[in-house]
């Protein structure tokens, strides 16, 4: 709920409260794919890429994309949650606290946005739609796949609180499964996973609730969740209220992190700003390169940018829930963080602003006049195969060859 009038305003530097950690101020490092996982590998350049936002005054920063199963990865340069990591997760969280941040695993299935040419398995779905980046059609999940799915969720949860996360964040955004099963437009099914909200819900509540109750409060659960899908007919912030009040109500979450957009459809939505659509077709095969020139102009439209762009959405499900809620989407300086905290979000999330300065925070502090240096031309983006990074830095991160 909004905080009632004269309720004081938590001042962004100070500690902050998330389940049952506590973070050393309320600045989040979102989930941003790294690309740092050559053949799956947790390597010591993630790490570094991690522990460099610990040290630039992050509260928590949050490691991207660690998938549940070996379908659900975008493609096999990927870590999933089964395979070997050689001890490199427990040297991450380490490196990470060493530093006095706290550190977040992002967990989920890609669905239709995994690249089932890459990882040579089917792509899941809901039902049978496109999965573009593979160039094929997925599998609909049967039931037997979303009971496995499920349990997928419970070991990554559990795997990483005994690599030494202090969080883990659930991705029920973005059009990766969980999303594509809460949006009518990708949802098709006929049977208790399809048709009213209730039953779209019920893949995503499962999930929450088998979470909780195998790992009860011994480690912190957010949960990222679409408010809306950025598509004619897709998920959209009313049905948004009506789940994030139910994932409250089933204690599935220790905060909600709210989101927009779709990888599969429309990804400038999430981001706003410039399509660096010519920076990413060169970085794809001739197919998808080609591809990109006919469909590309219609997929990567372009949005306006605003500070605080998901604020007017997000104060809608602020107003449903007593749930703690991280803001995220252009969080850029003092003002748009004063927003946020003056409006009863608890934490505020950055991406690309810490891209470009990992220890913005660090000036924030210093300096409350300060503002990010990004400038939200989304180039970034075309970078994430070959070690994602603000193209604009003085200098680009060492990255590993890929095999």
């Amino acid at each position: 709920m909004l905080p009632a009038p004269g309720t004081p305003v938590p001042d962004v530097f100070s500690p902050g409260k998330l389940g049952t950690v506590t973070l050393r101020n309320r600045i989040v490092k979102a989930a941003t794919f790294e690309g740092r996982c050559p053949g799956g590998r947790i390597t010591d350049e993630l790490i570094e890429f991690h522990a460099e936002y610990a040290r630039g005054g992050v509260g928590m920063t949050t490691v991207a994309y660690l998938a549940t199963s070996p379908e659900g990865r975008t493609d096999r340069h990927q870590y999933h949650w089964g395979m070997d990591d050689g001890g490199m997760l427990r040297k991450l969280t380490d490196a990470v606290h060493a530093e006095g941040a706290a550190v977040a695993a992002q967990v989920g299935h890609a669905g239709a946005v995994a690249n089932a040419a890459s990882n040579k398995m089917s792509a899941m779905g809901p039902s049978r739609i496109p999965a573009p980046t593979g160039m094929a059609i997925t599998k609909a999940c049967t039931e037997a796949d979303i009971d496995r799915i499920i349990a997928d969720h419970v070991r990554a949860a559990r795997g990483a609180y005994e690599a030494g996360f202090d969080a883990i964040e659930v991705h029920f955004g973005h059009n990766y499964l969980v999303s594509e099963f809460l949006s009518p437009k990708l949802n098709r099914r006929k049977d208790a996973y399809g048709g009213s909200l209730e039953n779209r819900a019920r893949f995503a509540r499962r999930i929450g609730r088998a979470i909780r109750d195998e790992m009860g409060d011994r480690i912190a659960v957010t949960i990222k969740l679409n408010m809306d899908d950025g598509v004619p007919g897709g998920f959209w912030v009313d049905e948004a209220v009506q789940v994030a009040r139910w994932l409250e109500q089933d204690g599935s979450a220790d905060a909600l992190v709210m989101t927009v957009g779709s990888s599969l459809l429309n990804p400038i939505y999430l981001f706003k700003g410039d399509a660096p659509l010519a920076e990413f077709a060169a970085t794809q095969p001739a197919p998808i390169k080609l591809g990109m020139k006919i469909v590309g102009p219609k997929m990567f439209k372009e949005y306006p940018y605003s500070d605080a762009y998901m604020f007017d959405d997000a104060r809608q499900i602020r107003e449903a829930v007593d749930l703690p809620m991280m803001l995220l989407g252009g969080i850029v300086d003092r003002p748009s963080i004063d927003k946020a905290m003056g409006s009863g979000f608890d934490f505020v999330a950055m991406g690309r602003a810490l891209l470009r300065e990992p220890d913005l925070p660090l000036k924030l502090q210093a300096d409350d006049r300060r503002r990010s240096l990004c400038t939200h031309c989304n180039r970034c983006m075309a970078t994430i195969y070959s070690g994602s990074r603000c193209v604009l830095r003085d200098y680009v991160p060492p990255v590993p060859a890929r095999v």
